[in-house]
């Protein structure tokens, strides 16, 4: 009977899970919710052993602390705190595209959080990250002031 219990108890959790957006399942495992834009994402898929993969409707970006690019399919392996290993997620910085590799938080108290762009280890406050931001196709950046010109 125990048994049984625990199944379906595992089975409302996983369904749960399931049915959660992408900002849900990220609060859940200790990292903020804007780490993925507010529209755009049509679905994500986690696997039994961490591998997430998000959806989003096509290529974005949106501005943070710095210009983010999300590519159509972004994927991480996520573990509590962390976006191990990230595909599909490009930063801004002096001028250059920088592929993220990870986005840690080690300390929530802290108030930061780390994203690693392979050259370098970039800490910023988590509270930039609290709200999902609005990701936009390339072709009206310039329009919504965020400085990029599409290219022909």
């Amino acid at each position: 009977m125990a048994m049984l219990l625990l199944r379906i108890l595992l089975t409302l959790s996983l369904a749960a899970l399931a049915s959660a957006s992408i900002h849900e399942l990220l609060r859940s495992r200790g990292l903020p919710a804007g780490l993925f834009p507010k529209n755009g994402v049509k679905s994500y898929e986690l696997s039994e052993d961490g591998l997430l993969q998000v959806f989003l409707e096509s290529p974005c970006m949106a501005r943070m602390e710095t210009r983010i690019w999300f590519e159509s399919v972004v994927r991480a392996n996520l573990s509590y705190g962390g976006l191990m290993g990230v595909e599909g997620l490009s930063q801004e910085e002096l001028f250059l595209w920088l592929p993220v590799k990870d986005i840690i938080v080690y300390d929530p108290s802290s108030g930061l959080i780390l994203f690693d762009i392979g050259l370098a280890h970039k800490q910023m406050s988590l509270s930039l990250f609290e709200d999902p931001p609005l990701c936009y196709p390339t072709f009206g950046m310039l329009d919504r002031g965020l400085g990029f010109r599409a290219q022909r």
